[in-house]
């Protein structure tokens, strides 16, 4: 390979922290056969040239690819997939800078925007005519109008920066370093290189490396959109029309709009956008010629995406909405018909609803293929908070593989929202602490992503309790064949699915905890859920019933989507007897009761196919539940969760005992002998009792808060034991 000519290497995506770096991340053969190390300039060169800077990329990426960003891959004149020749080039730091400012910039002498751009161009390379994005201070990118020496330059710290607006310099910053409050080039954003001429156009750049956690779900779109919108000679060659629509659904905020969004941006089409209140009208044939206005619109301006936001809100089925939706919904199937065999013009429909969608809509030759766009998983929801915390000054405690993990069931804009919340505590902290400090020194901390956690729920799951649990099973002391059971039937087939394969064997679908109240089902519940570290949703029976006909059926329905939507999950009915007896038993409830069980049944029997669902009971009744549901393929397994003997009264005193300032005259064996007939919850509250008697005994011993001050001197002793066992008995 001569030097001088460079390397092909086919384009990719760039990782979600890179966007806007101006970084080319090579794998080590391409590398090692440019002669080049991390921090060199390369070249990367397809319709036009553009400069970036090497990183290393991982040991998954493909030998002959080159990670770069949307910026880099516009300036470059490149699309994913496409080959650029990258080549290695010797820069020169530059003296000076000129960048000009567009329009929408509305600081002058702001300090603390200079500061933002120092940081984000700082041992950047550029040359004139490239464009750099700053997302804070405006969606217009920013053009390097001049350097010193002229051509393809590297700023250091040495650098002077000018901002100039229509060729006026308005602030010059002596040194790009400033007052050493810099802090390198990570926090900055924006892609450099390429030519003025590729600035976008208004409102913000959504780009593929804005999207985290659906790498598949947007290499589907882009091969039902870019290739129709790119290369319609393809389909033409093969005696096919290329695709007319994508639908895209899923719960809300997962990124169904971002995708749409991403996909006009690099494919460089009219992206048209529909939305259901601005085409309704209460004149008859209004809303029809709107809707063809935004088609014809969209063939004048071809090639064009016409996404249909909320699609269900205009295109529902026509048995059940008025004359003016249903005529609306034929309009929209003659103009999905009478779109081009060229392609050049595509339609994107996103609901969170895709059930009550016209199904006329739904078959080939409109919506040719559908993507679900789900919850992601904890590898996806880690690419979220790259991709919203790529700009954000992080402290060294914040770990974002623990946070990823522990955010079970939100999605992005769940995830957005938290680094929000978190950085918009680090800023009230900041102000508290001291006003006058420069902003530089602002982080965010663990403590701050800690209290966003505590303010944020997922939304996906709001009308639920949804959470990842972190009880374990060291927290629920006894119960060990209990625990196997419960083992084997969750955590195994998420855990050994290969292994079930190969046996031809299915893994149970229901799982029933009963025995006497007090003994730890709801806690045995958790405490497996955390174990497998899945999803868990918790149902309280009573909630699921509604005086109002369908109502009940509906609410349980609801149940089980949400938790196929955030499986893997666990779906937890507790005190199921109240809303599953026996439908021969029961009476005076106007057949409620009867739906509800038939509803269950039909719901139990549907997930038999979903592995990575399922369903845990508790009740105390057993004998009170319909037959039907605890035969085999529903609440197949039975566990019984008894009253702990005395081996098992001793290890729940261990649990519950952890940690307490302990009297050395307290014998835990002594106290398991005590409780005979105690539950669980008994000894559980047995020892709130003696540890509130030792906290009343030093609160007593000083005035007011000043006891607070003697915290130390608590000890839980045997007489405090003594007087909690004979002031809490056994539970009937």
């Amino acid at each position: 390979m001569n030097a001088e000519e460079g390397l092909e290497l086919t384009v990719r995506g760039a990782e979600k922290r890179d966007a806007g770096r101006g970084i080319a991340r090579l794998p080590e053969p391409a590398r090692r056969r440019l002669g080049v190390l991390s921090g060199d300039t390369v070249v990367v060169a397809g319709g036009q040239e553009t400069v970036a800077k090497v990183w290393p990329a991982g040991g998954d990426v493909p030998a002959d690819t080159v990670l770069i960003d949307a910026d880099t891959r516009a300036n470059a004149g490149a699309k994913i997939g496409e080959t650029v020749r990258v080549r290695q080039v010797d820069v020169e730091d530059a003296r000076s800078v000129t960048l000009s400012m567009p329009d929408g910039v509305a600081f002058e002498d702001d300090e603390r925007a200079v500061e933002l751009i120092k940081r984000a161009i700082r041992d950047r390379p550029i040359q004139p005519g490239g464009q750099i994005h700053f997302e804070s201070l405006s969606a217009e990118p920013f053009v390097v109008a001049e350097t010193t020496p002229d051509g393809m330059v590297r700023v250091t710290d040495e650098t002077k920066l000018r901002l100039s607006r229509e060729g006026r310099v308005s602030r010059v910053v002596s040194s790009i370093a400033g007052s050493g409050e810099s802090s390198g080039s990570d926090g900055g954003s924006g892609g450099v290189g390429g030519t003025a001429g590729d600035a976008a156009g208004t409102g913000p750049i959504v780009t593929y490396e804005d999207i985290g956690g659906l790498d598949e779900e947007l290499d589907l779109v882009r091969e039902m959109i870019e290739l129709p919108l790119s290369e319609p000679e393809v389909f033409a060659h093969l005696g096919i029309d290329p695709p007319k629509g994508v639908l895209l659904h899923g719960p809300p905020g997962t990124g169904k709009t971002l995708i749409a969004k991403a996909v006009a941006n690099e494919v460089d089409a009219t992206f048209i956008t529909v939305s259901g209140p601005e085409i309704m009208s209460k004149y008859k044939g209004e809303s029809e010629e709107k809707l063809r206005e935004k088609f014809a619109d969209a063939r004048e301006n071809a090639p064009a995406i016409v996404f249909f936001d909320e699609i269900d809100s205009i295109a529902g089925k026509r048995d059940d909405g008025g004359d003016v939706e249903n005529r609306v919904v034929g309009q929209l199937l003659s103009l999905m018909d009478g779109l081009d065999a060229r392609g050049d013009v595509v339609v994107i429909g996103a609901t969170n609803r895709v059930d009550t969608l016209d199904p006329a809509l739904r078959r080939g030759g409109r919506f040719d293929r559908e993507i679900e766009i789900g919850v992601p998983n904890e590898r996806g929801r880690r690419e979220i908070l790259d991709v919203h915390t790529r700009r954000m000054p992080l402290a060294d405690d914040v770990d974002l593989d623990r946070l990823a993990a522990r955010t079970h069931g939100f999605v992005g804009a769940d995830l957005e929202t938290l680094t929000t919340e978190a950085a918009m505590t680090a800023l009230r902290r900041g102000r508290r602490d001291d006003a006058d400090a420069p902003i530089t020194n602002l982080a965010v901390t663990r403590a701050d992503v800690e209290t966003a956690m505590a303010a944020v729920e997922p939304s996906a799951m709001r009308e639920y309790v949804a959470e990842s649990p972190t009880t374990t099973f060291a927290d629920v002391g006894g119960l060990t064949e209990a625990k196997r059971t419960l083992e084997r039937a969750v955590t195994w087939p998420l855990t050994y699915g290969p292994l079930f394969d190969a046996a031809g064997t299915d893994p149970p679908t229901g799982v029933l905890l009963h025995g006497p109240p007090g003994t730890g089902k709801t806690m045995l519940a958790r405490a497996i859920a955390g174990e497998s570290g899945v999803n868990f949703v918790q149902v309280a029976g009573p909630e699921l019933l509604d005086r109002y006909v369908g109502e009940s059926e509906k609410a349980v329905r609801e149940v089980f989507e949400r938790a196929r939507q955030a499986a893997p999950a666990i779906v937890f009915f507790d005190e199921i007897d109240a809303v599953a007896t026996d439908r021969d038993a029961a009476g005076g409830d106007s057949g409620v009761g009867e739906r509800v069980v038939s509803q269950l049944l039909t719901e139990l029997d549907r997930i038999a196919d979903h592995p990575n669902l399922l369903v845990l009971a508790a009740t105390n009744r057993k004998a009170a539940l319909d037959p039907a549901l605890l035969r085999p393929g529903r609440l197949e397994t039975h566990v019984l969760v008894p009253a702990p003997d005395e081996a098992a009264r001793r290890e729940i005193f261990d649990v519950h005992l952890d940690g307490k300032p302990l009297g050395d005259d307290v014998d835990r064996d002594v106290l398991a002998a005590a409780t005979e007939g105690y539950s669980g919850a008994d000894i559980a509250a047995v020892v709130r009792e003696a540890s509130m008697r030792a906290i009343e005994a030093v609160a007593a011993a000083y005035e007011g808060e000043a006891a607070n001050e003697h915290a130390d001197e608590i000890v839980i002793g045997a007489e405090d034991f003594d007087a909690a066992l004979a002031a809490v008995g056994p539970s009937e």
